[in-house]
């Protein structure tokens, strides 16, 4: 079986100097490697090409059979890593949380430990005939949500 580590390291030198990074590295038992890479202003098919070539020459097929695939993380799919969630601050979000309940905000904050959106909620206020709608800042830790993904918008 292929060594994760040694493609996580293969990878790692590719990477070395560029603005790209790694969302996600796996090895399956059957050798199907699939590395997910990601990058602030989007993920060209020229550098997947690159990259795969670049691990293909590290690794030689003589001595394993292994199948891969490169490729970015992929829009509307959920967040893997802290840095996914720095590149998108500003952008709309859906979060899951660990109670299933679905959220949809604007991304405000995120650091390694928690992240913060920013949602729209009725409020009534004392005295008031009518509710207004407020925004209300709810801070996560990744941990406490069982996804976060961007929200493509066509308008």
């Amino acid at each position: 079986m292929i060594d994760k580590a040694k493609v996580s390291k293969i990878v790692d030198e590719w990477l070395d100097g560029k603005d790209y990074f790694v969302v996600d590295i796996s090895v399956s038992p059957d050798d199907k490697v699939v590395v997910e890479i990601d990058h602030a202003e989007g993920v060209w098919i020229d550098d997947c090409v690159e990259l795969s070539r670049y691990i293909e020459s590290r690794l030689n097929r003589d001595e394993e059979d292994y199948e891969l695939e490169v490729g970015s993380a992929g829009i509307g799919q959920p967040f893997k890593i802290p840095r996914q969630y720095q590149i998108h601050i500003g952008d709309d979000v859906e979060v899951m949380t660990s109670d299933n309940k679905k959220l949809t905000g604007t991304l405000k904050d995120a650091n390694d430990d928690h992240f913060t959106i920013i949602i729209k909620e009725k409020i009534k206020p004392e005295g008031a005939k009518r509710p207004v709608l407020t925004d209300r800042e709810l801070t996560f830790s990744y941990g406490d949500v069982k996804y976060t993904k961007y929200l493509l918008s066509f308008n």
